[in-house]
């Protein structure tokens, strides 16, 4: 008898432990479950940021251009009163800065959202021929702005 109730709470022992691994593995795949899911959230939280982030730089950046668009056209009719030979020398200055405003238009319309780093990337180069561009559309302003043009 002493044989049968010790096989018996040995038995009992052994079930209890064999259901609390059970109900403890149980526990760790939902708590697993559940950090996947809220990775899952996080990525596409983050996705979305990134998604905000590069539509409202393209914005930004095509406002831009086309304020730079319009001082180009009005710089084409303030020369069109101009000698000969200086016209000629300003339109050659004013077709290298619609040029550069082409490329900058075409790289702002081709990028493909292909992550962050990939747009970290995008963005200083963009904003880096962005500068160069300004920096050229003022230099022409000034030269212009000295001659009354």
């Amino acid at each position: 008898m002493m044989k049968k109730t010790l096989l018996t709470q040995a038995m009992t022992v052994f079930m209890a432990n064999i259901m609390y691994s059970a109900k403890k593995k149980k526990n760790k795949q939902d708590k697993d479950d559940k950090d996947r899911g809220n990775e899952v959230e996080v990525k596409q939280e983050l996705f979305e940021n990134l998604k905000n982030s590069i539509q409202q730089f393209k914005k930004e950046a095509e406002e831009k251009i086309s304020i730079h668009e319009k001082s180009i056209v009005e710089f084409k009719a303030r020369i069109l009163n101009e000698k000969s030979e200086d016209k000629v020398k300003y339109e050659k200055k004013i077709a290298r800065l619609e040029q550069k405003i082409s490329i900058l238009k075409k790289m702002l319309n081709n990028y493909i959202e292909d992550g962050q780093s990939n747009w970290t990337f995008f963005k200083n180069d963009f904003n880096f021929a962005m500068e160069e561009f300004e920096k050229a559309l003022k230099d022409f302003s000034f030269i212009n702005f000295q001659l009354n043009i």
